[in-house]
């Protein structure tokens, strides 16, 4: 269990715990909440239902207070926005600023590539049994300042803040687990609507914060 290693300050133990269960998950599904903030204004909290598969495939059902989809087939990737009647596309490889500290709930990355130090911080938490971990980055390029990670009991993520230079954060929240769901690959492909404009972007990173 999660608290009895943080009670021995075991970070190692909770480490490979997360990474073992995310790297042995054939697919997931969870609800989440998706808040952004600069110098701690939110400018946009957004929620839905997000779906993720291996080979670096999600599926982000956003359905308040707007319907969009932010979509990757591990290729390439989608931003869709039913009432603009417009969708960018770019490479993966474009997006992996992103893509860098979810990349753990599709089996493509250990903490070991995304931080420098692990620690357990004193942050507060949303139950008793649960720990945050903080991740500092390798160096000044990583594009983030810290990571606080919160996990559960079982080893899965409950909240990943993100934060940045400029007082910005970007704030994941996570709930309702599903683990090994018989996903059809359709569900990682977009086809775009008749009369639905394809604009091909550098990057679309904005759009996840």
């Amino acid at each position: 269990m999660v608290a009895a290693s943080a009670k021995a300050g075991d970070v190692d133990a909770i480490v490979r715990g997360v990474e073992k269960r995310y790297q042995t998950a054939r697919t997931l599904k969870a609800v989440f909440l998706h808040r952004y903030s600069e110098s701690r204004n939110a400018l946009r909290v957004e929620s839905g239902t997000v779906f993720f598969s291996r080979g670096g495939k999600m599926r982000w059902e956003y359905e308040s207070p707007e319907q969009k989809l932010f979509l990757s087939d591990g290729k390439t990737v989608w931003f869709y926005v039913p009432a603009d009647r417009t969708v960018t596309r770019t490479k993966m490889k474009a997006s992996e600023d992103w893509q860098t500290p979810l990349a753990l709930l599709v089996g493509k990355a250990k903490f070991s590539r995304l931080c420098g130090r692990v620690e357990l911080s004193d942050a507060r938490t949303s139950a008793a049994e649960n720990v945050v971990l903080r991740c500092l980055p390798k160096s000044d390029k990583a594009g983030f300042l810290e990571l606080l990670i919160e996990v559960d009991g079982q080893y899965r993520l409950v909240r990943v803040l993100i934060r940045e230079p400029g007082g910005v954060e970007t704030e994941f929240q996570f709930g309702k687990w599903h683990e090994n769901l018989p996903l059809a690959d359709t569900l990682f492909r977009f086809i775009a609507p008749p009369g639905v404009a394809i604009v091909d972007e550098a990057s679309i990173a904005g759009h996840l914060r």
